[in-house]
């Protein structure tokens, strides 16, 4: 359990990496660890609510649930509380495996679902809050740029292997020199794949030593549009020409984030 449990803390450590986002409050033999996550998730309205979530994970976890608080200055007490209720009825469907990134992930993707609830009655079942996985806000897109790809079998294996597991699809495009990835999804999961790409030691430097990818650049995040195409796949493409590149975009009715964000990239 101990090393499930600094394996986790050492990922959740390199993925709330920007300022004041993480931070170990205490760790003990017999209370566990405490830490705080600070992030936000979109609320009611569009507004992003900041939130501050305290986990204790007890000796026995994952085998049992965290303790968890939930405090946000957007938020009354009672929305706090429920907002809690709800991540601890997940956290039971996580039992025995590493959960906090999951509940995290989860809270961002349906904390606006959950406070456009009604008050809960006491006794109720968590299917009065269930968020049914159709429930989203809209498709998202998200245009990426690598530098290069030196294990590349590997390499596509892996993004293929991420996109499936995050229901994404979209295209990863290779022209000469030029490497694209274009994913559709939730937000959340296209946030999740960013995550991974820029955590996992996805490529070999030039010593063949396995590495991060250092080199990606986000070139657009956006809501898919009404004139944009659904992918119904992810799919790897290799052009041989501009030509083609350009109206893979226009097939998609992508034709102004090419102009804007591709075309400039041959000169």
């Amino acid at each position: 359990m101990a090393a499930l449990v600094s394996d986790e803390l050492e990922a959740l450590a390199a993925i709330f990496c920007g300022p004041q986002e993480w931070e170990v409050l205490s760790r003990s033999e017999t209370d566990g660890t405490v830490f705080r996550i600070h992030t936000k998730a979109e609320g009611l309205g569009d507004v992003d609510i900041p939130l501050e979530l305290v986990f204790q994970l007890p000796a026995t976890y994952p085998l049992c649930l965290p303790r968890i608080s939930v405090n946000s200055e957007l938020l009354t007490r009672a929305q706090c509380e429920t907002v809690k209720d709800m991540l601890l009825e997940q956290a039971e469907t996580l039992l025995s495996e590493p959960m906090v990134h999951e509940l995290v992930l989860w809270l961002q993707q349906n904390l606006r679902y959950i406070l456009n609830q009604p008050e809960p009655r006491k006794g109720s079942s968590q299917d009065a809050f269930a968020v049914s996985p159709a429930m989203d806000d809209g498709l998202w897109l998200a245009l990426l740029r690598l530098d290069h790809m030196r294990a590349k079998t590997k390499y596509i294996r892996t993004v293929q292997k991420w996109a499936s597991d995050l229901r994404l699809t979209g295209r990863l495009m290779f022209m000469g020199k030029i490497i694209l990835i274009l994913l559709q999804g939730h937000r959340s999961n296209i946030k999740e794949y960013l995550m991974l790409q820029k955590t996992s030691k996805v490529d070999v430097d030039s010593s063949g030593k396995k590495c991060k990818e250092k080199m990606i650049s986000v070139l657009l995040e956006t809501k898919v549009q009404t004139e944009h195409t659904r992918f119904l796949a992810f799919e790897v493409k290799e052009y041989s020409v501009w030509d083609d590149l350009q109206k893979e975009f226009e097939a998609a009715g992508l034709q102004k984030l090419f102009s804007e964000f591709v075309l400039g990239l041959v000169k």
